[in-house]
C-alpha cells in the first residue's frame, strides 16, 4: 500500500473482498513469506532458508510489496522483518489452507518443510476432541529456531517461539525429520534411529504426536461454513 492509502499494484480490478485481499497477498511466495514470519521476526537469510525455492531478488520484491501493503515491517537498524497486526491476522488463513489441502490428492510430505510450516500445520491437523484439556507441553527445535506448543482447553495447539523450549519433552532435528516424528513413525522410533534428538518424557512425546494426522479433520458445528448446497437442476445462483 502506498503512503496515500492506495494499493500500489492491482492484480484484480473487482469489488470482491477475496480479490481485494489477493491484491495484497496474492503474488507467488507472498503467503509463504508470511508463514515464515508468523511466530517471530527474522533476518532476510533466515526467511530465505525457510523458502529454498525462492531467489534473493524475488524475496526482496515480496518483502517490499508486503511492507507496502502493511503486512510486514522492517527494522532497518536490526535488519529484522516482522509481521504487523494485519500480517499476524493471516494465521487463520494459512491454517484453513492447510485444512483444505488435507482433502486434495497429491500432497508429498517428503518434500522440504520448514519448522514454521510444521508449526502452522499443527493447528490444521490436530484431533481437537482428543487434545482438549490435555496438560501436555511440547518443544521443537530446528537449527536456530525453537517453539513451545501447548494445548488449549478446546484442543487448539498454541504455538510460541522459544529458543530454549521449556516443555515435557523436546524434539530436535530438521523440519522434515520433525514432521516425520509428528505425522510418521513417531518420535521414539526416529530418536532410536538417530534421525532426531528426543529429550524428556518419551511417553508424553508419543501421546502428543499421536494427536496429529494428515487426514481431513472433522469440524465442529461452530466451525462449519454456512454454505447451502443447491439441489440438482437448481440454477438459481
Amino acid at each position: 500500500m502506498t503512503s496515500n492509502g492506495k494499493i500500489s499494484r492491482l492484480r484484480y480490478e473487482e469489488g470482491c473482498l477475496g480479490a481485494h485481499a489477493l491484491n495484497f497477498i496474492g503474488d507467488r511466495w507472498a503467503l509463504l513469506v508470511v508463514r515464515e514470519l508468523m511466530f517471530a521476526p527474522k533476518r532476510f537469510q533466515m526467511i530465505r532458508a525457510g523458502l529454498p525455492g525462492v531467489t534473493a531478488s524475488v524475496l526482496t520484491q515480496r518483502l517490499t510489496q508486503l511492507a507496502q501493503a502493511g503486512v510486514v515491517a522492517h527494522d532497518d537498524v536490526l535488519g529484522l522483518y516482522a509481521l504487523t497486526d494485519a500480517g499476524r491476522a493471516l494465521h487463520p488463513v494459512l491454517r484453513e489452507l492447510c485444512r483444505w489441502a488435507l482433502a486434495i490428492p497429491g500432497h508429498d510430505p517428503s518434500r522440504f518443510i520448514s519448522i514454521s510450516a510444521l508449526m502452522i500445520s499443527l493447528s490444521a491437523t490436530a484431533d481437537r476432541a482428543g487434545a482438549a484439556g490435555l496438560p501436555l507441553r511440547a518443544g521443537f527445535v530446528s537449527g536456530k529456531e525453537g517453539f513451545e506448543v501447548a494445548l488449549s482447553a478446546d484442543g487448539m495447539p498454541q504455538v510460541r517461539a522459544a529458543r530454549a523450549p521449556q516443555a515435557d519433552f523436546v524434539l530436535e532435528g530438521s523440519g522434515n525429520a520433525l514432521a516425520a516424528a509428528v505425522y510418521g513413525p513417531g518420535p521414539v522410533a526416529l530418536a532410536s534411529a538417530g534421525l532426531i534428538a528426543l529429550r524428556g518424557d518419551r511417553s508424553a512425546a508419543q501421546q502428543f504426536t499421536a494427536l496429529f494426522r494428515l487426514t481431513p479433520q472433522t469440524r465442529s458445528s461452530s466451525e462449519s461454513p454456512e454454505v447451502t448446497e443447491h439441489a440438482p437442476g437448481d440454477s438459481s445462483i
